[in-house]
């Protein structure tokens, strides 16, 4: 165990899982992640929130994770393997490590929150990280767990060899965290929104891990390195335009937007799983128009 294999840095996309008559479109997942391979993302988180994780049998996430590991390229893939009790956790990471993939994403535990606080979290992730090999990744995102780790217990986390970084989807992003944390433990923050992607830049984040990038790969890509060049002024200014698409999309939609606005941009979004439905016409109209206003496509 140790610190990273593969740099942990970029932007990642939080692939989404294509259904058919609410079965999986596996061919569809191929397509999406063979044109994804064609851009400068840095990667994939398989089996995240927007790939509806939740919504999956295991058999299911194995199919889906057997296409990432034949499709992913050269590409660096984190697999949300976040379970309810720490044995089930261990076991996920494990199967996935053994399939190859770089990073171990575990998102909190949430069925007990009085019992979850910071001295069990800490327990949790130090003894699935002293029992693999893949790296672990901390998923903070309270907004679909109810459960946030503190800013303490995860300075305390960032110092073990093999707990490598965090995706921060909390509302307010990971702006105060970056400026406690220290900077020679080389601990990787990743933005979950594209909101905060360019200001958490300039604090010190890694990259990354935002919906968008599943339908503009390119500009969210781009944002990065003209950040890592130093070009501010223009970074700044597609970041914005960025921001705004998420809000109007992720934002007002989730998972369904998302989908609808892969369809728009040439991917296989598809139907999402009940209880989510697929956005109306009029709404896959809006987005449409959103994202010719913000220039990422002609009329």
């Amino acid at each position: 165990m140790g610190k990273n294999k593969k740099k942990l840095s970029g932007v990642f996309a939080p692939v989404v899982t294509p259904f058919r008559s609410d079965e999986l479109a596996l061919d569809d997942l191929r397509f999406n992640l063979k044109k994804l391979n064609e851009t400068e993302l840095a990667g994939y988180l398989a089996l995240g929130s927007n790939g509806e994780f939740r919504s999956l049998t295991d058999k299911e996430q194995s199919q889906v994770l057997e296409v990432f590991a034949e499709e992913k390229g050269d590409k660096v893939v984190m697999v949300g393997v976040g379970c309810e009790s720490t044995r089930q956790t261990i076991e996920k990471s494990k199967l996935v490590c053994e399939m190859g993939f770089d990073y171990a994403s575990v998102l909190t535990p949430c069925y007990f929150p009085r019992q979850i606080d910071g001295a069990a979290l800490r327990r949790h992730y130090e003894r699935i990280a002293d029992s693999i090999e893949i790296p672990v990744v901390l998923y903070n995102a309270p907004g679909f767990t109810g459960i946030r780790i503190p800013a303490q217990t995860i300075l305390e986390l960032s110092k073990h060899p093999n707990i490598v970084g965090m995706k921060d989807s909390s509302p307010e992003g990971p702006a105060k965290l970056l400026a406690r944390l220290d900077p020679a433990e080389d601990f990787h923050v990743l933005t979950g929104s594209a909101n905060f992607m360019y200001p958490c830049l300039h604090l010190g984040a890694s990259g990354g891990v935002v919906s968008v990038s599943n339908f503009v790969p390119c500009p969210c890509s781009y944002l990065y390195q003209l950040f890592k060049d130093g070009r501010f002024d223009e970074a700044k200014e597609l970041h914005c335009r960025i921001s705004r698409l998420n809000q109007s999309v992720s934002g007002l939609w989730g998972v369904p937007g998302v989908k609808a606005a892969m369809d728009i941009s040439g991917f296989r979004g598809g139907h999402p799983r009940l209880p989510l439905v697929a956005v109306t016409t009029d709404d896959a109209r809006k987005i449409k128009q959103q994202i010719v206003n913000e220039g990422f496509m002609s009329e």
